[in-house]
């Protein structure tokens, strides 16, 4: 049976230095980080991602505000306003929340952003950081995943690592800085050969695709370390007595949520793997307190020397 990697206490621990940090700032500076959300239609899932990250910025002190916009806002508009937050002094990091509307390249309202303000880690200049292995912002999801293997004192320099998935927010991201910790990464997607084989061979299997319970057991090398990104909801029934059997928690969260969560990996796999996170209590929770201490970070290279 796996070792499970909570992330929420790693999480907790993050937001409570950056909450520590933002106190003594007010105190001396009279200013604290500040954080702004754009965010663009009524896509549910967004409004509910963006109002955890309010949340928790009101929690640990960190201004915050919420630019909500119709989803027929032009372009132009749109680039418009992003530059108007780029001069706003008090605004440390500007989170422009994916996806959106069809009219508008999500490419270039990244681009638009200033990157000193980049602290979803998107715009090319911080992806270029990685690549060059310099200091710069990381992606929240793929630093929260480093951490986490630091925090298991799971060694990444020399083991063979799989990444599935090859998104900017996560795959492409996550295997240019496991390489930086010399790792040795293999990037697999939709079309790779032989997938399960690919994947068998791995000290450290990061599945990052977004498909419910596609990585089976037999994807798991004996003993290997499993970071499960994916959060699907299940509410069919069958599929999850198929992944959970009569586990109580899940056949409650049916009947009070008419849901339940499950990663990318069938939870299966936990009796095959040396560690694995869970799904929920694994990576989500670190994802917004990365968010929190790169907004820290933002301001203070920034501000904390005025």
């Amino acid at each position: 049976m796996a070792i499970s990697l909570e992330g929420k206490t790693l999480a907790d621990r993050i937001k409570e230095e950056v909450r520590q940090k933002t106190a003594r700032y007010r105190e001396t500076l009279g200013k604290v980080p500040g954080l702004v959300a754009v965010l663009v239609g009524d896509n549910k899932a967004s409004q509910v991602y963006v109002r955890s990250k309010q949340k928790a910025c009101q929690d640990l002190g960190l201004f915050s505000e919420v630019h909500a916009y119709a989803g027929d806002i032009s372009q132009v508009m749109l680039l418009g306003k992003i530059e108007e937050l780029n001069r706003r002094d008090e605004v440390d990091g500007i989170l422009v929340q994916l996806p959106l509307p069809s009219q508008i390249d999500p490419f270039a309202v990244i681009c638009a952003l200033s990157p000193e303000k980049d602290v979803d880690g998107l715009h090319p200049f911080s992806l270029g950081t990685i690549l060059a292995n310099k200091p710069g912002f990381r992606p929240c999801t793929p630093l929260g995943v480093v951490e986490m293997l630091r925090e298991y004192k799971i060694p990444i320099e020399g083991r063979d690592v799989v990444v599935i998935g090859r998104s900017l927010l996560v795959g492409k991201s996550l295997a240019a800085m496991l390489t930086n910790e010399n790792g040795t990464v293999t990037t697999c997607h939709s079309r790779t050969r032989d997938l399960d084989k690919v994947c068998s061979r791995a000290d450290i299997l990061v599945a990052a695709m977004g498909k419910e319970a596609f990585v089976k057991p037999e994807f798991v090398k004996p003993g290997a370390a499993v970071i499960d990104v994916g959060i699907n909801s299940v509410s069919d029934p069958a599929r999850v007595k198929a992944y959970f059997g009569d586990d109580e928690k899940r056949q409650k969260d049916l009947q009070t949520k008419g849901y339940t969560l499950v990663g990318d990996v069938h939870p299966a796999a936990f009796e095959r793997a040396g560690a694995m996170t869970p799904v929920p209590r694994g990576v989500g929770p670190l994802t917004i307190a990365m968010l929190m201490k790169n907004t820290l970070t933002a301001f203070e290279r920034r501000r904390a020397g005025s």
